[in-house]
């Protein structure tokens, strides 16, 4: 039998601001990696993350690496009113479009609801199902419906309180 080929895009600020909102905790990548990637071939895994350039950040880029992540960043920018920009929406999507040949599954850790038509879209033009790992009750409900199946982030997939 095949192994299934799977591409994992991981949108880095989302699943960090929503496991921290719902939770209070720290997304564990290593027990996702473990969960997500086990009896499949992995032909590629990329992290998008946004560059503020301090040590701390630097280290769990190097975790990231470690994992078996290519860490994608992009220039943290702040605006002149205070808001932020670093949104990686259109990065992963090219990146899925190109992958979505390759694998049987896109899995994508985002509850980012501008992704649906994007599952959508690989499903229909590559037949490529999709997994999306996200908090439940903050992933969008459009894009629990794009997917092939939910993986609701829970105690497993988080790491415990210091």
């Amino acid at each position: 039998m095949d192994v299934e080929k799977v591409a994992i895009l991981i949108d880095v600020q989302n699943v960090y601001y929503t496991t921290k909102q719902a939770f209070g905790r720290h997304f564990d990548y290593n027990a996702f990696w473990a969960q997500a990637t086990t009896e499949r071939e992995v032909v590629a895994a990329i992290a998008y993350a946004v560059d503020r350039g301090d040590t701390k950040q630097r280290q769990f880029q190097n975790i990231l690496r470690g994992i078996g992540f290519e860490v994608k960043l992009k220039p943290f920018i702040q605006r002149r009113d205070g808001s932020a920009k670093g949104d990686w929406d259109v990065g992963i999507t090219l990146d899925a479009v190109e992958l979505a040949e390759q694998v049987d599954r896109l899995i994508l850790v985002s509850g980012d609801g501008d992704f649906d038509l994007l599952l959508q879209r690989v499903r229909q033009r590559f037949d490529t199902a999709s997994d999306v790992y996200g908090v439940s009750r903050l992933t969008a409900e459009s894009l629990v419906r794009s997917a092939t199946r939910f993986v609701a982030i829970d105690d497993a997939l988080l790491l415990p309180l210091h």
